[in-house]
């Protein structure tokens, strides 16, 4: 029997067991990273439930409008976010009755308006974000910090052939 590399552990049925050997390199890629995110993004799903009773959504949309204390438009938020306006909207519409964000009227587009963090959706990211530092900081410390600034630098390489525009 083959020994197994420690980084590799078993799980249940995810994106990447469905690939084989016989798979090309690239597919076996795309499923391995489907595998991680899945892998990441349950365990915070799970754990902003239950310490924040909030979504990965509602912190994302939280953590771009801390970085712009002035606040966004919906479409840059949408953009931003790489969600449709409708999902920003809806989400906007619980946190605003909840005191957590306020709409502003756009000064240069009359038609449009900002989304800003209000004092007390300021106050509940900033725990938020401390409790999600952690428990990612948590979920990747099977990787060394040179492992983890290595698989950053791929990733961005990956990342930038992606993206549009000329290359």
């Amino acid at each position: 029997m083959a020994a197994r590399s420690p980084l590799v552990r078993v799980h249940a049925v995810d994106a990447e067991t469905r690939a084989s050997d016989d798979d090309h390199q690239a597919l076996r890629l795309w499923l391995r990273l489907l595998a991680c995110t899945h892998l990441i993004e349950a365990p915070l799903r799970t754990r902003l439930r239950a310490q924040f009773s909030g979504s990965l959504p509602r912190f994302d949309l939280m953590a771009q409008l801390d970085r712009h204390p002035a606040g966004l438009k919906m479409r840059e938020l949408s953009r931003r976010l790489m969600v449709t306006g409708g999902n920003i909207t809806g989400l906007t519409d619980r946190l605003v009755a909840e005191g957590l964000v306020e709409r502003r009227d756009d000064a240069s587009d009359g038609r449009a308006f900002t989304v800003a963090l209000t004092a007390e959706g300021q106050r509940q990211f900033s725990a938020m974000a401390h409790a999600h530092e952690g428990w990612v900081t948590e979920l990747l410390a099977g990787l060394n910090g040179e492992q983890q600034a290595r698989l950053f630098e791929l990733l961005g390489l990956l990342k930038s052939s992606l993206a549009p525009g000329p290359r």
